[in-house]
């Protein structure tokens, strides 16, 4: 008998999670082995047991689906779908996760998200069955001089997140945020401007 498809889903919004869970296990060939909120969540269950997909969205809470995707690829490589609303055909974020290792993308619009992922269960479940069949290469590390080099790759938090630097690899959000400050004698000013704004 085959075995089934061992597939890890990571994604922040709990509805997806769900959604995509339903539509993985109705297929015979695949086996939700778990979810997860983020990466930090999702390297704690591949640190018991190692899924042969993952299918990850890219804007998440504590670090992004692109650096999670380079950490995973240049530790152990695991073939990754990425689901997500950031990555339509040729937008930078993408084409950065292609580079990164990414054996295929799926488009989610950022509203009505769990009817897009019903109507696209098909397609959803080739693309794990074609990722779980994809032969991924491990991408190369740049190594310093002072870097320390391990001899054999650790299925644990640590080697697949180490401490991740300042910098962020997402290239875009779907977020906006606008910052408006004020010094001790301008909080008036700022009460008028918000006011005005917010009609």
């Amino acid at each position: 008998m085959k075995d089934k498809i061992k597939v890890l889903i990571v994604d922040d919004s709990a509805v997806v999670r769900q959604t995509l869970s339903s539509i993985l296990s109705e297929d015979p060939d695949i086996d939700v082995m778990g979810v997860a909120a983020d990466p930090y969540f999702a390297a704690n269950k591949i640190a018991h047991e190692v899924p042969d997909v993952i299918t990850l969205d890219i804007e998440m809470p504590r670090m992004d689906g692109l650096t999670f995707l380079k950490k995973i690829m240049t530790q152990h490589p695991i073939p990754v779908v990425i689901i997500s609303s950031l990555t339509a055909q040729g937008t930078e974020t993408g084409i950065r996760a292609l580079e990164y290792g990414a054996v295929e993308l799926i488009t989610k619009p950022n509203l009505s998200t769990k009817d897009f992922i019903e109507e696209s269960k098909i397609k959803i479940c080739d693309a794990v069955k074609a990722a779980a069949n994809a032969k991924i290469k491990r991408k190369k590390k740049t190594i310093s001089k002072t870097s320390h080099i391990t001899t054999k790759p650790k299925y644990t938090a640590d080697a697949i997140l180490p401490k991740s630097s300042s910098q962020h690899s997402m290239l875009k959000t779907t977020e906006k945020v606008v910052a408006v400050g004020a010094s001790t004698g301008g909080t008036e000013a700022l009460r008028i401007f918000l006011r005005s704004n917010a009609r």
